[in-house]
């Protein structure tokens, strides 16, 4: 018998996550006992932390070697002295937020000290008081944040948050399975694709690219109709089979699988995670990313210091490292997504000058011009688009 779901949608999302999540192979090979520190968090965050700072992260999201290291961060540990447990513990921003969120809400420390968190999840955070202030003197390379990155809306002069990594929402296809390609979202909808289609979990992203077919402008005061009509498509499409599923991160898994050939995904993902582990598995890259003829969304995960950490000059030290254009361009070569450090693509054209160029690292103008940033929602918005949302979920 299936156990009906809780009220409170915040637990609702958790569980409609539970259910579909999934373990790649990556996620298993960096980090045995990642699980374990996973279902850990909750009993040991009333717990007095111990010396190593603890970071949690994306799947995909750091420079890896063959033997599951981390390069960047195990020289940024040799250098400091600084222990980090490095956590691939974030799938998705509210199933993250919904594990330390009573944790938060007492100021106990979470069991994690920095987190990478997307724009829209920094701001509540923010705002509900669960970001420390960062030690701005002990980041000098700050200087070095790119000048459009410098004033965003829910962090006027970058008090609490600096900027990780940005990339895409758009489209993928398995060039394999969809020879031919696809450049629309409306082409996800072909019946050829039936029960082969997976999107974000993350609303912003999937209604943010369903929005933008639909000529909405995103980072417009649009409404609620406009949204609703792009999670009428979400919906009609989960009940008539076509989409199979709706995931965090591991939706990555239903693309290697081949459960899935077509998608709404993150950009660099589709090289960092999907491409390399056909390659690591002596296939051929077969996954291709592209932005909608109609435009995709734009976004940024960001450091923050959490509520309960004692090590806010650690965690200062960390970004400071990362910050660093050599370092950055190190980390991007293998991640694949947008830097924010100015200077780096200077680097880059000594580390690994083929990618100096590539436009999922530096982005050209004319990608920039097809992208945009899903507006702020108001607290009102969140919570009713935010419920909404997890209802499609539970059908998918």
């Amino acid at each position: 018998m299936v156990r009906p779901l809780p009220e409170d949608p915040m637990l609702r999302e958790l569980v409609v996550r539970a259910r579909s999540f999934q373990f790649n192979r990556r996620r298993f090979l960096q980090g045995v006992g990642v699980t374990a520190a996973s279902a850990g968090a909750l009993s040991l965050a009333a717990c007095a932390p111990g010396d190593e700072l603890v970071w949690a992260n994306w799947d995909g999201y750091m420079d890896t070697d063959d033997a599951g290291n981390y390069p960047t961060l195990d020289a940024f540990q040799k250098q400091t002295g600084i222990t980090v447990k490095y956590r691939v513990d974030i799938d998705d921003n509210d199933t993250f937020y919904a594990s330390i969120k009573d944790q938060l809400a007492l100021g106990q420390f979470t069991g994690y000290d920095v987190a990478c968190l997307t724009d829209w999840m920094v701001a509540q955070m923010i705002e509900s008081g669960y970001a420390l202030e960062l030690d701005a003197a002990s980041i000098p390379n700050r200087k070095n944040l790119n000048p459009s990155l410098e004033d965003v809306d829910y962090d006027p002069g970058r008090k609490y948050s600096l900027t990780w990594q940005s990339g895409y929402a758009g489209l993928v296809y398995d060039e394999k399975a969809v020879p031919g390609g696809i450049s629309t979202v409306e082409e996800l909808w072909d019946p050829a694709f039936k029960g082969k289609v997976v999107v974000l979990s993350e609303l912003r992203d999937t209604i943010g690219v369903i929005m933008a077919s639909q000529g909405v402008d995103i980072a417009s005061n649009w409404g609620s109709d406009d949204f609703y009509a792009a999670l009428d498509v979400v919906q009609r499409e989960v009940s008539n089979g076509q989409i199979a599923s709706i995931k965090g991160n591991s939706y990555t898994d239903d693309l290697l699988t081949g459960d899935a050939v077509v998608g709404i995904v993150w950009s660099g993902d589709v090289k960092s995670i999907l491409n390399a582990e056909l390659e690591a598995a002596g296939e051929q890259a077969r996954f291709k990313f592209v932005i909608p003829d109609t435009g995709g969304t734009l976004w940024s995960d960001n450091f923050i210091s959490l509520l309960g950490s004692k090590k806010n000059d650690k965690t200062a030290q960390l970004i400071n490292y990362y910050y660093d254009p050599e370092v950055a361009a190190e980390l991007a070569a293998w991640v694949n997504y947008i830097t924010p450090v100015m200077g780096a693509q200077e680097a880059m054209r000594s580390i690994a000058p083929e990618l100096a160029d590539d436009p999922l690292i530096f982005p050209t103008e004319e990608d920039l011009a097809k992208v945009k940033m899903f507006r702020t929602l108001s607290p009102t918005e969140s919570k009713e688009f935010s419920e909404a949302w997890v209802a499609v979920n539970v059908g998918a």
